[in-house]
């Protein structure tokens, strides 16, 4: 990292990032990659290792399998999305590892932890078409006989590996499917069941290509606007909305958004856009922090799914008094365990 101080910046975000005239990317909230443990982990019991989903591009993920009861024992399946503004963390880094051993261990599921490619040097839209093609690759395991190309979206990914997981055709329970994440993974969640809900899944599901999400949780998930919501505006008279760091991590991320800042897929609430309706879930969860920058945005999204029409059952669970992901960054506090507890509740339910 000392060598970089000599290179010209050409761009940066602060404190998350900073791109050189180089080319080079240098992220300064990264944790540290760690291995799976196919052997199952000391502490948690449970077993994980790396897959291939698509060489080109390149996404991967990392399965996650608790201590089974049983030898064929059928589990709930989730298809799990990491956060850090779309730029950075990766689903092979420390802090995710020990979170999914964590959450796998106390919910009894079998979760695949998607790594899809980050901004600035593939910018979305591409995160949102790996996270939907890694989706589609964990449900064809619901159907045994053949990976599910019937959605026209494979055009852009036709190198997803024709090949079937054993953990998933073992024990995955594809009654139980969930789909869920944090802050900028939360709002993946979103769109990915935003876009399941375009296809008519009852449809599919008779022809065998379906597939029916049971529940998705969005843990203080990453939406903004360009108008103030909430206590985003309680600052002081000079307040500029647009020098938010929310606001430009999503210019950063996605410059050329249709909309900007106001893209159904950053502010999915509001006149004019797609209808909350359409949410191809059963359950959602929703969970906000006290202090987090972000919470207002997350009770206003809970309400305007329960406000759209929206035929499922819709939770909110709230912590007083922390901030953004605090049970990532400090699984051990008594407040994280309560929201351990909560997810798990959700996922076992």
């Amino acid at each position: 990292m000392a060598a970089s101080t000599n290179k010209e910046v050409a761009k940066e975000l602060l404190p998350l990032i900073r791109v050189y005239k180089d080319g080079s990317v240098e992220r300064m909230m990264d944790s540290p990659y760690v291995p799976p443990t196919l052997d199952p982990d000391p502490q948690f019991g449970v077993s994980s290792k790396d897959v291939t989903i698509s060489q080109n591009p390149a996404i991967s993920a990392r399965l996650y399998l608790p201590k089974l009861a049983q030898p064929h024992q059928k589990l709930p399946v989730l298809v799990y999305f990491h956060g850090s503004a779309f730029c950075f963390e990766s689903a092979f880094s420390f802090i995710d590892h020990r979170y999914l051993n964590i959450l796998v261990s106390q919910s009894q599921v079998l979760a695949v932890s998607i790594e899809y490619r980050l901004a600035p040097e593939h910018l979305l839209p591409a995160a949102y078409e790996d996270c939907w093609t890694a989706f589609q690759w964990v449900a064809s395991h619901r159907n045994r006989n053949s990976i599910n190309h019937h959605d026209h979206d494979h055009q852009n990914h036709s190198n997803v590996i024709n090949n079937k997981e054993p953990w998933l055709l073992n024990h995955g329970d594809f009654e139980r499917l969930f789909i869920g994440g944090d802050s900028a993974g939360g709002n993946i969640v979103h769109n990915i069941a935003m876009k399941a809900g375009e296809d008519d899944q009852e449809s599919l599901l008779k022809e065998g290509t379906g597939v029916r999400i049971l529940g998705a949780f969005l843990v203080h998930p990453f939406f903004w606007g360009s108008g103030p919501v909430g206590s985003e505006s309680d600052v002081s008279d000079n307040y500029d909305h647009k020098k938010r760091l929310e606001y430009l991590i999503w210019e950063f991320v996605y410059p050329t958004a249709p909309g900007g800042i106001d893209n159904p897929m950053i502010n999915p609430v509001g006149s004019g856009k797609p209808s909350l309706a359409k949410l191809a879930c059963s359950r959602m969860l929703v969970c906000v922090a006290g202090k987090d920058s972000l919470r207002d945005r997350g009770v206003l999204y809970v309400n305007a799914v329960k406000g759209s029409g929206f035929g499922g059952e819709v939770e909110f669970f709230e912590v007083k008094g922390e901030d953004h992901v605090f049970h990532i960054t400090n699984p051990d506090s008594e407040n994280a365990k309560k929201m351990f507890n909560r997810l798990a509740s959700f996922l076992t339910k």
